[in-house]
């Protein structure tokens, strides 16, 4: 009896799980002409526009400004007194990859070995994963989403936070190659379990391979160029350095997930090497070397403001400031949370960057704008002006900060449910 009533109890928890999920389908597309009216728009890549107007037509901006003329026949929505925003954009994250951390059937960011080019993040994202609706509550509407492990981690993919598979959340892909750096120096705090001999061995065996990657992938890339001209025989397909090729004609950016000093300084020194686009992601160190990244055009993913600082002699405030630090100094850069299940406090990264020296626009635009432009996705996302996508985000106040809410999320013209389990 004990047992039968515990399967009934299971069976009912079940049937509960599966109703509160079903309520929050992908949104259908749009299927008529849409205008929010009366609002403080702000397009990002220009001056706010008060009591102004945008329309959208099949998923696209049609029409944007004071005296903006709403077609017949469109859904007239009033948002007088309220906020028009582009949608916010994470440019590092696992979302899709990753549900409890404790729980491994539930991760799947990374793939055995050490040297995975051809790993495609977008086919093992999960669409139904509870951290979505979480995350675009609160505006966040793309994100890239990162594989991560080993050294040569795969390619990223942009994604909506929205649809009913992978292929239908896919905004762009691939977007990059992903490289972790090995540390240039060695670490003796107290969480550290190698000796320093062991780190020294680690680091070095690990820039080995990462030259013998690109020179594989380099002389594979080479011997296909061959073969396709007549000069070569058949050359086996090898689905790794297949992945590498688009790395090596400069057509996809590498993204180098480096903190320090030493290791940017390494990566960049790489980078020019190999004749490679290069994105820093992480970049705590990154204001040191402001001149190094701006002479090769290098942006900058700021990964996480809110956290303590690296070294025992930082100021408190090391982190908040690199974002304002890198603008003075005229690096191309954006601000990302970082991880899973905190995204949805991207624009709080982007406030206490505000609050450290970092204009309010420029923070603004270091979640919009800057992401778009770096990840080459700003033909459709990351402002608002006519032919792009119509993703945008209606609140009750200014979006930094924390008291405001998100009320109305359209994601290329789909009206998104805001439901979610917070």
């Amino acid at each position: 009896m004990k047992r039968i009533l515990t399967t009934a109890v299971l069976i009912v928890v079940a049937v509960a799980a599966i109703g509160v999920a079903s309520t929050q389908i992908p949104a259908p597309p749009q299927t008529r002409p849409i205008a929010l009216v009366g609002g403080t728009i702000h397009p990002v890549e220009g001056p706010d526009i008060p009591n102004g107007t945008i329309v959208f037509t099949d998923g696209k901006i049609t029409a944007l400004g004071a005296n903006a003329t709403v077609p017949a026949g469109a859904e007239t929505i009033d948002v007088s007194g309220k906020h028009v925003y582009p949608g916010l954009i994470d440019a590092s994250t696992v979302i899709g990859l990753t549900e409890i951390g404790a729980v491994r059937a539930s991760n799947d960011m990374r793939e055995v070995g050490p040297i995975n080019p051809n790993v495609r993040a977008e086919v093992a994202v999960n669409p139904e994963s509870e951290i979505i609706p979480v995350t675009r509550s609160n505006g966040v509407t793309a994100v890239l989403t990162v594989p991560s492990g080993g050294i040569l981690s795969g390619t990223s993919a942009l994604l909506y936070l929205d649809g009913w598979t992978y292929e239908d959340m896919t905004l762009r892909a691939p977007i990059a190659m992903h490289l972790n750096w090995p540390r240039m120096s060695t670490i003796t705090a107290w969480w550290m379990r190698q000796s320093e001999e062991e780190q020294i061995k680690d680091r070095d065996e690990s820039l080995v391979r990462i030259r013998d990657a690109f020179a594989d992938a380099r002389a594979y890339w080479k011997a296909r160029n061959g073969e396709s001209a007549g000069g070569t025989p058949h050359h086996p397909h090898d689905s790794r350095w297949e992945a590498m090729i688009p790395v090596l004609e400069k057509r996809m950016p590498v993204i180098v997930n480096a903190g320090d000093l030493q290791q940017m300084q390494a990566a960049i020194a790489f980078g020019e090497r190999e004749g490679i686009r290069l994105i820093v992601s992480g970049g705590y160190d990154a204001p040191l070397c402001a001149e190094l990244l701006k002479k090769d055009d290098i942006p900058v993913i700021v990964r996480g403001i809110h956290r303590m600082p690296e070294q025992r002699d930082h100021p408190y405030d090391a982190a908040f400031t690199v974002p304002a630090r890198l603008h003075q100094a005229g690096v191309r850069f954006c601000i990302s949370n970082g991880g899973a299940s905190n995204v949805r406090n991207l624009p709080y990264q982007a406030a206490t960057a505000a609050a450290h020296g970092l204009p309010a626009d420029e923070a603004l635009k270091a979640i919009t704008l800057y992401p778009a432009q770096i990840l080459h996705v700003d033909d459709r996302i990351g402002s608002l002006a006519v032919g792009k996508d119509a993703t945008m985000i209606v609140t009750d106040g200014d979006v930094l900060e924390t008291p405001t809410q998100v009320e109305i999320e359209f994601m290329a013209g789909r009206r998104i449910d805001l439901s979610d389990k917070h």
